[in-house]
Order: C-alpha cells, then sequence, then structure tokens
C-alpha cells in the first residue's frame, strides 16, 4: 500500500529532447564507509541509472558526522544534477534536529529525486525479558516503569528516538543505554545485559529466526514476510503506529527540475528491475521507487514526525 501511494508517476522517461544531460559521470555520494546498507543499496541501484541515463554512476563514499559530510558536499557542488546523493531517515530528517550548527538548511537547500526503498524495523527483546509479544511487554513495563532498558547505535540514532517514539504512544517508560553501533546491543542482548532494540529487519533476522533473542513486533503496517509470525505493533493496541527507516535520492534544490525529472525516471526504472528488486527485498527493503513529488510529499510528513520528537528528547550531537 505504502509502495503504491508513494510510486506517484510512471517510469516512462520525460521527453527532455531539449536538455543534453547528463554530459558526464553522475557521482552518487553515500554519507556512510564501504559495506554498510546504504552503500549496498547505493551499488545496487547505481548500474541500472547508469544504463538509463547513458553515462556511468560513480559511488562516491562520504563518512563522518552522521552524514553531515556527504550532506556539506552535496549541497555545495555544483547544482547541475551530476551530483547527488542517498540518504537515509538520519542524513534526511534526524540531523536537522540533532546539529545546531548545520551550514546548510536541509529542507530548503536539497531537493527530492526519488525515494528508492523503505526499511521496515522490528523491536526484539532479550530471552532473559518477560513476555513473549510487545502487547506483554508493555504491560510488564506499565507496571515496572522505568526497569527495562533499550539499546541503541548511539543518542540522536533511529533506533533511540524510534522506541522512545514507541514508548511515548504507549505511555510507558524505559531506561536508554547507547551503544556505539548496532551490532554491540544485539551481542549485549543476547548475553542478557540488555533488554529490548528497535532495528531494521535485515540486522536482526538471524537472531530472531535461530531463537537467540525474541521478535516482539514489527513497526511496518503489515506484516513483514521475513518474519510472518511476528506480529505489527499496530495489532498489538496501538493503531496507525508505523516506523520506516528510508533511503531516499537526493541533489541540490538549484537543479533544474528538468534534469530532477531524468534522474528521477533512471531511479524508477533502476529500482523497478527484476534483479534489484530481489536484492532490495535480501537487504531487508520494501522497494518503492517514487516521484520526486511523492518523496516531498513523505519527506514533509517525516520531518513533521521525528524533528518535535527530536527536539522533546533534548539529543544533539554537536
Amino acid at each position: 500500500m505504502l509502495r503504491r501511494a508513494l510510486l506517484g508517476a510512471t517510469l516512462a522517461t520525460p521527453a527532455l529532447a531539449q536538455s543534453d544531460f547528463p554530459r558526464q559521470a553522475v557521482r552518487l555520494v553515500v554519507p556512510f564507509a564501504p559495506g554498510g546498507s546504504t552503500d549496498v543499496i547505493a551499488r545496487i541501484i547505481a548500474p541500472g541509472m547508469a544504463e538509463a541515463l547513458g553515462k556511468p554512476v560513480i559511488i562516491e563514499n562520504r563518512p563522518g558526522a552522521g552524514g553531515t559530510v556527504a550532506s556539506e558536499m552535496l549541497v555545495n557542488a555544483t547544482p547541475d544534477g551530476h551530483t547527488i546523493a542517498l540518504y537515509t531517515l538520519s542524513a534526511a530528517v534526524l540531523n536537522a534536529g540533532l546539529y545546531r550548527n548545520l551550514r546548510f538548511d536541509t529542507r530548503r537547500d536539497h531537493a527530492p529525486i526519488s525515494l528508492v526503498a523503505t526499511l521496515p524495523m522490528v523491536v526484539a527483546a532479550g530471552r532473559h525479558v518477560p513476555g513473549a509479544t510487545l502487547a506483554e511487554l508493555l504491560a510488564y513495563m506499565r507496571a515496572n516503569p522505568g526497569k527495562v532498558t533499550y539499546g541503541s547505535a548511539g543518542n540522536g540514532t533511529i533506533n533511540q528516538l524510534g522506541a522512545l517514539l514507541l514508548w511515548n504512544r504507549a505511555g510507558v517508560a524505559a531506561t536508554h543505554v547507547p551503544y556505539r553501533g548496532a551490532g554491540p546491543v544485539i551481542t549485549d542482548m543476547i548475553a542478557g545485559n540488555v533488554d529490548t532494540l528497535m532495528e531494521g529487519i535485515a540486522s536482526l533476522l538471524p537472531q530472531v529466526q535461530s531463537g537467540q533473542l525474541k521478535g516482539l513486533a514489527v513497526t511496518s503496517p503489515e506484516r513483514s514476510p521475513m518474519l510472518p509470525d511476528v506480529p505489527t505493533v499496530a495489532e498489538q493496541g496501538l493503531p496507525g503506529f508505523r516506523i520506516f527507516n528510508m533511503m531516499g535520492l537526493y541533489t541540490q534544490a538549484a537543479v533544474p527540475p528538468a534534469v530532477i525529472a531524468r534522474l528521477q525516471a533512471a531511479a524508477q526504472a533502476a529500482v523497478a528491475a527484476p534483479e534489484a528488486q530481489r536484492r532490495l527485498r535480501e537487504a531487508g527493503c520494501d522497494p518503492v521507487g517514487s516521484s520526486a513529488d511523492a518523496l516531498a510529499q513523505y519527506w514533509d510528513e517525516q520531518l513533521a514526525l521525528w524533528l518535535p520528537l527530536v527536539r522533546a528528547s533534548g539529543a544533539t550531537v554537536d
């Protein structure tokens, strides 16, 4: 349902006979190091985009400062469409609230191209935690305020803020334990040192399937085919609740609309390819391939959802 709503435009390439874009290779900036999920997804779609554009799409990894290094590189590049970036929720939304001294305006200085994919998340718990479902865990938390801990990959990450949104909606209190990445949280949950984690399904799938961790709820509107036996949050007493990470393509706001339309069509063609669809799903994504207008609407919805929560949490990075 979400994918249909976001698809928006058709996959047909706009009539741009008057445009000579692209004149050279397109740089696809990735805000994280090689090998991470964002880098993997960029490398899935880059060949299809290159085929559609008739020019190479070269991935350039620019990690650092939660994605702001890559964002600064993008907004300071020549605004001709030859530099684009693949953003997660952190770079597209959360950083606008977490960093007080950004040298750019996230919404004003960027133009959306296409929402490549969404990444549903799962609420998992260690085997030592009371309750086999999220509803049972929430009942325990109401009776024991602050006793349950939740790990995250650090202050201001979607792990922390997504869980905080869930606890707030459910009217319960929990204790945040920040780590330097989600991997150590998973290890400590298995060891019984921390209780819960909200993380992308692909990251937690092996541990949940093996029984090392309990999958309590998925954050998508429908159950995930990767974890069909795990109910949604909405099924467990919180109707309408849904959280996704995202992978969206962006460029500079000053890029001409005809160039953005060409980039949008290339991204949609790349995501629609059967092999890309298969690989994106294996990476824990729901492929979308939206229009630029649909991503703009989705982006504004996410900014309206998350920025008040970031501010209320008091989380900052600089």
